[in-house]
């Protein structure tokens, strides 16, 4: 490995300052009730409600940053703890809402609110669930105080409310009651989920998760997208009936677009290699296919979605022609790529993909990373400019942040098990990144 190389985007001492900066950019993000969306510039946005999603993402990050010898995470990944077990926790009926405020202040709102102008209630989804469990099993890794118990309790209500046997996946969403189910089934909820389930066995050596997760695999992946020629349709009826038209008339919903989504085939590429390593870890059996879908999700999610269009990036999501549909380029998919393509270098030796990797982090240091104002970009349209149409602001560091971590580590069932290799403050040397042995 050259000196260049070194300091080259992606390489060790690059990794190792964009860690920091990210880390410095996202500890302005704590509000009084969990952590808020992030502005351009790194002030909390007060015109949103603080978000379950958001506060679980950023206190897995403090969590994995306290790992790393941020002592001041602690304190960020304890806010964040105290928030999950407070405001946004329903202390009557179990679970956790999408947002704050929880029931109490909307019951308050209806009084004068009539008709369509009433505000919709709360919910309980699989989603913000998935990023409870992940945030108290990393702070559980970190051994940050009552992270285990709020683990033990979300397990129990994924458990209890969303998990569902018979289709060996998760349900999407609840009422805030628990009386009424969502006549829908979601791939990201369930992608989530897997993160999530993995992150839990490797917290507390409980592999029923691990079991779940590769259910979930086995059914999406080497199911679903393996019909669908590596295409993966994201949204379904509740029996698992594809909706492939599916939001058409708004194709750039953020958390349901219509068509494939290049960055979770890219995603679940690198899910399926944390999971491989998570079935080695509990002793049983690991299926071929894992590491066989790794590869050809990689594969066709980068020939059908990297610079279809005339520039370079990844666009958003594709028809099912693969025709490019919404052509904005997310931070969080070049992110991904950079981490598929790691994972994919670190199980398989393949130059090839260590090539893949260097030209992502060139592509996102010149675009995405933003030198100026902190973080990253987190949308550009479709010349590489700045855009806001889907996401504005940098609402979080979740993606990026992992991108940073994961090629300084192992190739574990979770990030955090993956770090834990590695203990000791952000300065220590070297990493284990691909290139080392290139």
């Amino acid at each position: 490995m050259t000196e260049n190389r070194h300091f080259a985007p992606g390489g060790p001492a690059w990794l190792r300052d964009e860690e920091r900066r990210l880390y410095a950019f996202a500890e302005g993000a704590a509000v009084p009730d969990g952590f808020g969306w992030l502005d351009s510039r790194g002030g909390v946005g007060r015109d949103r409600p603080t978000a379950t999603w958001i506060t679980a993402r950023m206190t897995h990050v403090f969590s994995l940053a306290y790992m790393r010898g941020h002592e001041d995470a602690g304190r960020l990944a304890d806010h964040g703890l105290a928030a999950l077990s407070g405001p946004l926790r329903d202390a009557e009926h179990g679970g956790w809402f999408d947002h704050v405020p929880a029931v109490a202040s909307w019951e308050r709102s209806q009084a004068p609110a009539r008709g369509s102008d009433a505000p919709a209630p709360p919910r309980k989804s699989a989603y913000e669930h998935a990023f409870v469990v992940l945030a108290a099993a990393t702070a559980t890794a970190a051994g940050r105080p009552g992270a285990a118990a709020l683990l033990a309790e979300a397990l129990e209500v994924v458990d209890t409310r969303f998990w569902e046997d018979s289709a060996g996946a998760v349900r999407e969403s609840w009422d805030a009651a628990w009386t009424e189910t969502e006549d829908y089934r979601g791939a990201n909820s369930n992608m989530h989920s897997v993160e999530a389930f993995l992150a839990a066995a490797d917290a507390t050596g409980d592999h029923r998760w691990t079991r779940r997760a590769l259910s979930i695999a086995e059914r999406l992946v080497h199911g679903v997208a393996a019909e669908h020629d590596w295409r993966l349709p994201e949204h379904f009826t509740a029996d698992w009936t594809p909706l492939p038209d599916y939001n058409r008339d708004r194709p750039d919903h953020p958390f349901r677009p219509f068509g494939s989504t290049t960055g979770h085939l890219l995603e679940w590429a690198r899910l399926l290699l944390h999971l491989e390593a998570a079935l080695v870890r509990a002793g049983d059996p690991v299926p071929d296919w894992l590491l066989s879908d790794a590869e050809l999700l990689f594969e066709h999610s980068v020939r059908r979605g990297w610079a279809v269009d005339g520039a370079d990036g990844f666009v958003y999501t594709l028809d099912w022609e693969d025709r490019p549909v919404v052509r904005e380029r997310m931070h969080w998919v070049v992110a991904e790529a950079t981490m598929a393509a790691w994972a994919l270098a670190r199980r398989t030796g393949r130059e090839d993909r260590v090539r893949d990797y260097e030209r992502w982090w060139a592509y996102a240091d010149r675009f995405h990373v933003d030198r100026e104002l902190g973080s990253w970009r987190h949308e550009l349209d479709a010349a590489n400019a700045p855009a806001a149409t889907v996401w504005p602001g940098k609402p979080d560091v979740y993606h990026a942040y992992q991108a940073t971590l994961l090629p300084q580590g192992e190739l574990a069932a979770s990030i955090a098990g993956g770090i834990t290799a590695v203990p000791g403050p952000v300065s220590s040397a070297p990493s284990d990144h691909p290139e080392v042995n290139s």
